[in-house]
């Protein structure tokens, strides 16, 4: 069966699950402190809901259809493309507490559509989709996204005060001296508009674990900083308003006796 898929931005997560469980007369499908869904059968639906503390182009977050396998989630970009819809097809992807396969694309508005198909739960979000997404707008906010496995460049490669959000994934698990890591917020925030947000996206332990050999995915993770010297960083830097977003109740992975968390900052540059 092909579900439809909706995915609303919400500014409680809280209330948005209290009102659409009183909607749909069930209990949501999968509930986490960042991300809610909704499955129905009548109507076939998928529901997720995603906090946004600051929605860029309303509540709509984008559209799509969940397929029940990947040769029908194929057969459907093979279709789309001789109708000249271009995609592009991503294999295994960790997103929204689920490992799936699909494609993205949008309409020509800008409305964000998703095909997919599940391949089964994790028990940590993934980077695949997070709450900070920003989907197509008709004037969309300038962003420089830095990843742990690409290079690090000495200088963003922008002009100063024109980035309306820098994100880093995965950059402080990179082997940085404390002298590199306050060149890259500083960097950072030399991008940024004045009220523009950082985000960082990190894992951390409860002491410094540098060389841990982790498995899959996170096997590119080569240093693992402590939370509380980052989050002094990130203030030493000038940053504002700094927000914990997401810190795991429960230890993504245990080294040595070292818990390390999954963790989500943001903070913004000085008005």
């Amino acid at each position: 069966m092909i579900r439809f898929h909706l995915s609303l931005n919400v500014t409680d997560l809280e209330k948005s699950v209290a009102f659409y469980r009183a909607l749909f007369g069930v209990e949501p499908a999968k509930l986490r402190a960042d991300y809610a869904k909704f499955e129905t059968a009548d109507p076939p639906l998928v529901l997720s809901l995603e906090p946004t503390p600051r929605p860029i182009g309303g509540p709509l977050n984008h559209l799509g259809f969940r397929f029940p396998d990947s040769a029908s989630l194929v057969a459907m970009q093979v279709r789309l493309e001789a109708a000249g819809l271009r995609s592009q097809r991503e294999e295994g992807v960790e997103c929204c507490y689920a490992k799936q396969t699909k494609f993205w694309l949008h309409d020509p508005d800008g409305t964000m559509w998703e095909v997919y198909t599940l391949d089964g739960d994790i028990d940590h979000r993934g980077e695949g989709q997070t709450l900070e997404m920003v989907k197509g707008t008709a004037v969309p906010p300038v962003v420089y996204e830095h990843r742990m496995t690409g290079p690090l460049p000495d200088a963003i490669p922008m002009a100063a005060a024109t980035a309306d959000e820098v994100r880093l994934r995965g950059t402080f698990n990179l082997p940085l001296s404390d002298r590199e890591r306050d060149a890259v917020l500083a960097e950072s925030l030399r991008v940024l508009k004045p009220g523009g947000r950082l985000f960082i996206h990190v894992l951390t332990g409860e002491s410094a674990v540098d060389s841990p050999n982790l498995p899959g995915p996170a096997s590119a993770v080569r240093h693992v900083p402590v939370m509380a010297d980052m989050v002094r960083s990130i203030e030493s830097a000038g940053a504002v308003g700094l927000k914990t977003l997401k810190y795991g109740d429960k230890p993504c992975f245990v080294r040595n006796a070292v818990a390390m968390r999954e963790t989500q900052i943001e903070a913004f540059k000085a008005r």
